[in-house]
């Protein structure tokens, strides 16, 4: 049974009657599922996931006027439910706390995303990381009745507005061909080695995002970054060569294969570009295409910013 399972499950043996029974009025306001932090929130958790943060467990979101109301007696109740079901009991670290029981929807958002609902503006969508917004839509929602926390939910899984779609995958690109393409077989031949490593290790994030940024999904916490690739549809080769290049050593004798593959991540997402009509041209220096995708940028806020510009 996964995390998501047992969350399910157990609000279903026990958390749905509390509710009913306990606070029949609120009923129709309570919004019940598993979303946020933790492997479980994203499909991933396995035997390891287990010994820290996991466990029976589940969250109730209630608007903000019937959470000051009821919150606190509700929280009580959730607290009052068995700790051990289907054999596991909840392991929470100090970090870990409160990621289940009973939350303001607003405040539940804002901590994740630093607003209270989906962003209204440009400049909002663009100071938005694509972790957290990977976070705040994970998980499942089982029952929402009033139906207020999915709609700010389904709003953030629309994806980033196109203008910011655009800046951000321009910003990816720019990192690619400069940490990538330029700098990295420069530092091998100065033998700086361990500024290849971090110039690899540069163009390795930057090209993960911009595969998940071509496939409209928001990226993960770096540990699940690669796993997250699997459920992507597009450019799904692209992984197996950024494995091989993290796993090859920065040493002289690897310096022309490293390049290579490089190269045919770049090749790759170039391809992709051009599938997606987002730019024209073949040239396989990403850089070379980072104004013609700008130029496409409507709002004018966002088109003046710097190519590399992108809060991550």
């Amino acid at each position: 049974m996964t995390g998501l399972e047992l969350s399910k499950a157990y609000y279903e043996a026990f958390g749905s009657s509390m509710i009913h029974n306990q606070f029949p009025e609120y009923e129709k306001y309570a919004a019940v599922g598993l979303v946020g932090e933790g492997s479980e929130c994203l499909g991933f958790d396995d035997g390891l996931s287990e010994d820290h943060d996991f466990g029976p467990g589940f969250c109730i979101w209630l608007p903000e006027e019937i959470y000051r109301a009821m919150g606190s007696q509700m929280q009580q109740a959730y607290e009052r439910l068995p700790k051990t079901f289907e054999g596991k009991t909840r392991m929470e670290t100090l970090e870990g706390q409160g990621r289940v029981g009973v939350f303001n929807i607003s405040d539940f958002y804002k901590k994740y995303i630093g607003c209270t609902s989906s962003p209204r503006t440009n400049v909002q969508w663009m100071m938005l990381p694509e972790t957290s917004l990977a976070t705040v839509t994970s998980g499942k929602v089982f029952t929402d009745p009033l139906g207020e926390f999915s709609a700010i939910r389904n709003d953030l899984l629309k994806f980033y507005p196109k203008d910011i779609f655009l800046k951000k995958l321009v910003a990816r690109m720019a990192v690619m061909s400069q940490s990538g393409q330029y700098n990295y077989e420069r530092c091998m031949k100065r033998g700086e080695f361990a500024a290849a490593y971090l110039a690899c290790g540069e163009f390795v994030k930057a090209a993960v995002s911009a595969v998940y940024l071509l496939n409209r999904k928001y990226m993960p916490f770096y540990k699940w970054m690669f796993r997250g690739m699997d459920h992507l549809f597009y450019l799904k080769e692209v992984k197996g060569l950024l494995e091989q290049l993290v796993l090859l050593t920065d040493s002289a004798e690897n310096t022309s294969r490293k390049v290579e593959l490089i190269e045919a991540v770049c090749i790759g997402i170039r391809r992709e570009l051009n599938r997606q009509e987002i730019v024209q041209g073949t040239d396989n220096f990403l850089q070379n295409h980072c104004y013609e995708v700008m130029k496409a940028i409507a709002d004018e806020q966002i088109r003046q910013l710097p190519i590399i510009y992108d809060c991550k």
